[in-house]
């Protein structure tokens, strides 16, 4: 294995392909400051990312002795964003896991590709396009404005606009979690930063809360007129 170079494992982050997702991605970190190794088989893709992140190379991740020469061990941190193969995301995968790369963030285009990289040891596992999906189903049809899911469809926070029946009472007369199952956590009034929640907080109509709980509690909760 071989061994990270203690500015790499701190800051320097690995993205493979660069699609949509990958290229998105690489482009946000470089925005964040931290210096990004891109590499992607298409040299059309490679010329067109070369001027716009850190370091771009062109090469097949699908084989080991590649990804050797370019260092990739020296990586803790790194992101597969192959999506048009499932073939070559696995395999792909299966390099950075035997070469010892201690965080991998994978892109799974089906569950069944999903549970493959699960597998074989990928820890986060994401499915861009059916989260997608679901954000926004989520915005389109309540109250929210943001939606934010943790916990596999489990728990979710959200920022929206208050329901009508509690518009004009404090938190503790709105009663929300007892009714509802869900917290709010922050509110934000108009001209104003977002604030903790207090018991004493009172909820305008034009305020912003921030709301924490199960995502069906917090549908049902949004959905109020």
């Amino acid at each position: 294995m071989a061994k990270k170079s203690s500015q790499q494992s701190s800051s320097a982050i690995l993205v493979i392909g660069l699609g949509r997702f990958g290229s998105s991605t690489a482009l946000n970190l470089t925005k964040l400051g931290r210096e990004v190794m891109a590499i992607e088989r298409n040299p059309e893709m490679v010329q067109e990312w070369s001027g716009r992140l850190t370091h771009v190379v062109e090469a097949d991740t699908t084989n080991m002795e590649a990804l050797r020469q370019l260092g990739v061990g020296d990586f803790s941190t790194a992101v597969v964003g192959i999506g048009t193969s499932i073939e070559a995301s696995v395999l792909t995968t299966v390099n950075l896991v035997d070469l010892g790369i201690e965080q991998i963030w994978a892109k799974a285009i089906s569950n069944a590709h999903g549970k493959i990289l699960r597998r074989i040891g990928v820890e986060h596992v994401m499915y861009p396009e059916s989260e997608a999906g679901a954000r926004v189903a989520h915005l389109v049809s309540s109250r929210m404005l943001d939606y934010l899911e943790f916990d596999e469809g489990h728990f979710a926070v959200v920022k929206m606009r208050p329901p009508k029946e509690v518009q004009g009472f404090t938190l503790a007369e709105a009663g929300i979690r007892d009714a509802y199952g869900v917290t709010v956590v922050g509110i934000k009034s108009p001209g104003r930063d977002f604030t903790y929640a207090e018991p004493s907080s009172r909820i305008g109509s034009q305020d912003l809360l921030i709301v924490a709980g199960h995502v069906e509690l917090l549908g049902r909760f949004a959905g109020r007129p």
